[in-house]
């Protein structure tokens, strides 16, 4: 099964069904597909083949969607870059992607617009589309591996370079029908859709899984909180996902406008990933929702989401939920061994949905790839006594501070407990002797605050070890943040080394 036949189906059962909410405008299964043909014929005139790499320089709508299943159509990978990336970061992605052509989603997103005249594009098919001209250079993949790869998703970057992560047809094709399968998801649903469809939680969890379901999206180019009210309480949205950062995002505009229980009469389904959950974030989520917050783990190496946990489960904890069909997962030590339920190692994933790796990066995959076909993830986590999967954090996070192995989320869990503080982000920052400091930085959830540093003081007495407690805790107006919401740990002791930074001690 390939991508645009899930498309297609709908297409040809329910044509005049609406795929796509827009403000002002609605686009059936047919109107979507109309764009998807326009687009193959565009491609195909220019040159596009079987394996080659096509960059789309994006910001979610329906040309956007049109673009991925054009390209599974020609044969093409789809390789999603989001617009609001840098010049030299978009630059460095069409290179290592060795791009044919280049599209921008140019009326939708003026990030895009802008990255579209930097390359010199022209009109395409489309009246929302700019794209660049052919680069006749570009080298198509053949064999097995071109025909089988779906698209690349470049990592976002929060511990080293990105890499192209090669996805197949098949890995995100049966994420779609698991993802689909664990909510019950059916047509008459509708997504909030403004997870970004270039990271592979917009791409599978969101476009994959409603593809398979025949379910429609509520679609956005960017997250906005009030609009996110507007569509729980009258655009009959049932589902919604996204990091924890959204939530937390969320749950400060209910604060601000006055919010303690937002309507949202037809929603059935909230669902959290892409970072860590930490307790209080849950609880609050919950209570102000009235229905539970359901939690997964993955990652854009295996397709979308390796454990999760499903509608009509309610966890009291933090976890991750429960293997999906089709994954295999280790806890595996530092020598190796595996490791027993209760104790922490680094997470060791192969299945149906494992990346075919990362492309033309023979150094990435050496190091990535194991004996036996496992992918060492580089996250550390733990299996609960009935299997259950709980996610500490990044092997490379892990602050060793006193001969002890100090895990970030689970002191910046205790931060988020704190009732003046909204978010929280820690690091190790290297010592003398081999040791590291423990450093917090924190947003408030009122910005004109001062943080009571006795009360919080009082408040990790309670909760941490002392080895776990911060060495300093510094306050910051805004976090460093990738496009899928994710912490950029390591650009924030940079900010305290530059001269008139926003932190305070």
């Amino acid at each position: 099964m390939r991508l645009h036949q899930l498309f297609q189906r709908w297409r040809a059962e329910r044509g005049t069904q609406v795929f796509l909410h827009l403000p002002g405008q609605a686009l059936d299964f047919e109107s979507v597909g109309r764009q998807v043909d326009a687009l193959e014929q565009e491609m195909t005139a220019a040159g596009v083949r079987p394996g080659d790499r096509v960059l789309i320089v994006a910001e979610n709508c329906p040309e956007h969607v049109a673009l991925i299943l054009a390209c599974s159509q020609v044969g093409a990978w789809s390789c999603g870059v989001n617009a609001r990336m840098a010049p030299g970061e978009v630059a460095a992605f069409a290179a290592k992607a060795d791009a044919r052509l280049i599209y921008f989603t140019a009326a939708v997103s003026p990030a895009a617009a802008r990255h579209a005249e930097r390359h010199l594009a022209g009109a395409s098919v489309l009246p929302g589309l700019r794209r660049s001209g052919v680069r006749v250079e570009a080298v198509a993949e053949t064999g097995t591996l071109g025909s089988t790869v779906a698209a690349i998703i470049f990592t976002s970057g929060t511990t080293g370079a990105p890499k192209g992560v090669m996805l197949t047809h098949d890995g995100l094709t049966h994420f779609g029908r698991i993802s689909a399968e664990s909510r019950q998801l059916n047509g008459a649903d509708r997504s909030y859709a403004y997870l970004p469809m270039t990271h592979i939680f917009g791409l599978g969890t969101v476009l994959a899984a409603s593809l398979h379901a025949g379910a429609s999206l509520v679609m956005r180019p960017q997250f906005d909180a009030a609009d996110v009210v507007q569509a729980l309480a009258h655009g009959r949205v049932t589902q919604l996902q996204g990091p924890p950062t959204l939530f937390s995002r969320l749950l400060s505009h209910f604060d601000e406008a006055g919010i303690d229980h937002p309507a949202c009469p037809d929603l059935r389904y909230l669902y959290t990933g892409a970072g860590p959950l930490d307790m209080s974030l849950k609880t609050q989520v919950e209570q102000r929702f009235g229905q539970p917050l359901h939690h997964g783990y993955g990652l854009s190496e295996y397709a979308g989401s390796v454990y999760v946990t499903a509608l009509g489960e309610h966890r009291a904890d933090t976890s991750a939920g429960l293997r999906v069909e089709g994954a295999e997962l280790r806890i595996v030590g530092p020598d190796g061994q595996d490791l027993p339920a209760l104790q922490r190692g680094e997470i060791w994933l192969r299945g149906r949905g494992l990346t075919a790796g990362y492309f033309r990066d023979a150094a990435a995959n050496a190091e990535a790839f194991k004996p036996g076909g496992w992918y060492a993830s580089g996250d550390l986590g733990y299996l609960g006594e009935d299997g259950a999967l709980f996610v500490v954090g990044r092997l490379k996070e892990m602050v060793i501070r006193s001969g002890f192995n100090v895990y970030p989320a689970e002191v910046e869990a205790s931060l988020h407990a704190f009732p003046a503080i909204r978010s929280a982000a820690v690091l190790g920052r290297p010592e003398a002797h081999g040791n590291e400091a423990l450093i917090a930085f924190v947003l408030l959830r009122d910005d004109g605050a001062a943080l009571d540093r006795a009360a919080l003081d009082a408040h990790l007495r309670e909760t941490l070890a002392p080895y776990k407690r911060p060495s300093e805790v510094h306050v910051m107006r805004q976090f460093p943040m990738t496009h899928s919401g994710k912490v950029i740990k390591r650009e924030l002791l940079a900010q305290l080394r530059k001269e008139g930074n926003h932190a305070s001690p």
